[in-house]
């Protein structure tokens, strides 16, 4: 069977990290959504999603094809019920397809029929008159919105547990550790000495070829990745991950760093999102509660507006390769898009659009080559290369941002 995740209109509500990422790609707990999704299945994937990214990810369709929604986060009961699919037949909740089965033939012409359109609505093609409908049976948890990745972060961790290859894992290793509660796995590639673990409220897991450094301390749950690097004397409160290579360090609660990130100094991040290759300054620090305590409101892209989020606490959302000065402040609900730099010491606005430079009040456009030579430096220091694939869809980003640097410069 040929598995593809497609995204659905409501991956705008996960921009700017989508500008770059398909909703798959996003990591939440211990994977992103596509790495859980072929564990389960035991078979590699690709991506239906928006025209933009068709080149960093492509399609493949094959005779029997099975589509999955990127935003569902899967179980392996879910699984199941996704296997037992008949070629015609789809899962739906709430009149959001969840999945559904159909041949190449047939999934071919609807792709022709939005070319050059949004290819992630193609799944509007589909009715109940042409396609048979069933509702799930299992319990079925879909991301809704970017905030989504940190609210849902520790309970997804816990069921990624079922996951672990818990042979490759020690639950006490190190010199010199402290240990609250038992629910700790340390990979046996792992170098940890002289932290404090708490496990009272969740796991934490240290990942294959990881690093906490001494005097750190970690209250679950909490997820750090494959070679990352919590510096000495961080504090972290879960549920928090840390991905692959990134390093961390200060104060950091209930968020997400997505890999090859770096907050590696003191100061404070809480409830959020930092997407792939970001750099956050010295003492950067962000505020995730407002001090009157009213609801937080975010900016959305599609309605080109500042939306109530619902949530009291909210703090940044970071879109790919951005970076952020020493002692730069991040006020309540400030998204910061794609390839930015921005730095100061006043209060960051609330919104910065991608490939902006600069500071409160004067800020300018990012010159996309200056941004490239940065990107290729910043990747060449983890042994990776900025292709030509990336750097066309970073351009697409940087043209399609024209007009809201204009708006908000």
């Amino acid at each position: 069977m040929n598995y593809i995740l497609f995204d659905d209109e409501e991956r705008d509500n996960f921009l700017p990290l989508t500008f770059t990422n398909t909703v798959a790609d996003l990591l939440i707990g211990m994977f992103t959504n596509r790495e859980r999704w072929e564990i389960l299945l035991g078979s590699d994937t690709s991506s239906i999603t928006d025209e933009s990214l068709h080149g960093k990810f492509p399609v493949i369709i094959a005779e029997n094809n099975t589509l999955i929604n990127s935003r569902l986060l899967p179980n392996r009961n879910m699984v199941d019920e996704i296997n037992a699919l008949k070629e015609g037949e789809q899962i739906v909740k709430d009149d959001t397809i969840l999945a559904l089965r159909i041949g190449g033939g047939e999934l071919k012409s609807i792709l022709d029929l939005v070319k050059g359109g949004e290819l992630y609505t193609f799944h509007e093609h589909f009715t109940e008159g042409d396609i048979s409908v069933s509702k799930s049976d299992t319990e079925a948890k879909l991301m809704e919105q970017i905030w989504d990745i940190f609210l849902l972060n520790g309970e997804v961790m816990i069921s990624d547990l079922d996951l672990l290859e818990k042979s490759e894992f020690n639950n006490r290793s190190g010199e010199a550790n402290q240990y609250i509660g038992s629910d700790v796995f340390i990979h046996k590639n792992a170098t940890v000495n002289g932290a404090i673990f708490n496990t009272k409220v969740g796991p934490v897991i240290i990942d294959d070829g990881a690093e906490v450094m001494e005097g750190s301390i970690l209250r679950g749950p909490i997820y750090i990745g494959k070679n990352a690097v919590v510096k000495m004397g961080a504090k972290i409160y879960g549920p928090t991950s840390v991905g692959a290579y990134s390093k961390v360090g200060g104060e950091v609660n209930n968020s997400v760093i997505n890999a090859f990130s770096n907050k590696g100094h003191d100061g404070f991040i809480g409830n959020t999102v930092i997407g792939y290759w970001c750099n956050l300054g010295a003492d950067t620090n962000t505020s995730n509660l407002k001090n009157d305590y009213s609801i937080v409101k975010l900016w959305n892209y599609n309605k080109e507006s500042f939306v109530r989020s619902g949530l009291q606490f909210l703090g940044l959302v970071m879109g790919d390769h951005s970076k952020c000065g020493i002692n730069t402040m991040f006020n309540t609900g400030t998204v910061v898009g794609v390839s930015c730099n921005v730095y100061g010491a006043d209060f960051q606005p609330n919104l910065i659009p991608s490939f902006s430079w600069g500071k409160p009040g004067a800020f300018t456009t990012y010159q996309f080559d200056k941004a490239m030579q940065v990107a290729e430096k910043v990747m060449e220091r983890r042994k990776k290369t900025l292709d030509d694939t990336e750097k066309s869809l970073l351009k697409e980003v940087f043209d399609k941002s024209e007009s809201l640097r204009k708006k908000f410069h």
